[in-house]
């Protein structure tokens, strides 16, 4: 069985129904505006979303194989003198750089666009200190990779456009 890259089409994508968007997007934009008075009013917002940031880097990782839980990372970070095995401790890595990098692009994001710099700028904090730290982090990638239940292309549940399809100024 042969696994071929995704191949994604080109933005926008044709035959979008703009006019028909438009309650959708004034909706959300009411529904995000809600959202930030309420986050205007608590003296500290942070203590809310970071539980949300911290479960969400729980479940992103996941897709690596990172098998430490929201609770986890919360015993580690209450005390991290606690001994732990070396694989508990990289899975726990790995979730904490997930949210600084979360956290990182919120910030950054105020002042800068979305471009490659900024994305190689963020796999540098995701991969530091953790699983990744020996491969190239912060570098756009030069070979295949694929997303799957093991290490063989060929039971992938998703393999990402080759290499090749990245434009030259993001490598």
């Amino acid at each position: 069985m042969t696994v071929t890259p995704y191949v994604p089409e080109p933005l926008p994508p044709a035959g979008i129904d703009w006019e028909g968007h438009i309650p959708k997007i004034a909706s959300a934009n009411r529904a995000l505006a809600r959202y930030d008075g309420i986050l205007q009013a608590i003296p500290n917002p942070e203590l809310l979303l970071s539980p949300l940031l911290t479960q969400e880097a729980v479940l992103s990782s996941r897709i690596e194989g990172t098998q430490a839980s929201f609770e986890d990372v919360l015993r580690f970070e209450a005390n991290p003198k606690v001994e732990i095995s070396d694989t508990a401790l990289a899975d726990i890595q790995e979730i904490i750089n997930y949210r600084e990098a979360l956290r990182a692009a919120v910030d950054a994001l105020k002042t800068r666009q979305l471009d490659v710099a900024l994305i190689c700028d963020l796999h540098r904090i995701l991969l530091a200190d953790s699983w990744g730290r020996d491969g190239e982090p912060g570098c756009v990638r030069t070979i295949q990779n694929f997303i799957g239940r093991d290490a063989q292309i060929e039971h992938a549940i998703f393999v990402p456009p080759a290499p090749g399809m990245i434009p030259a100024g993001a490598r």
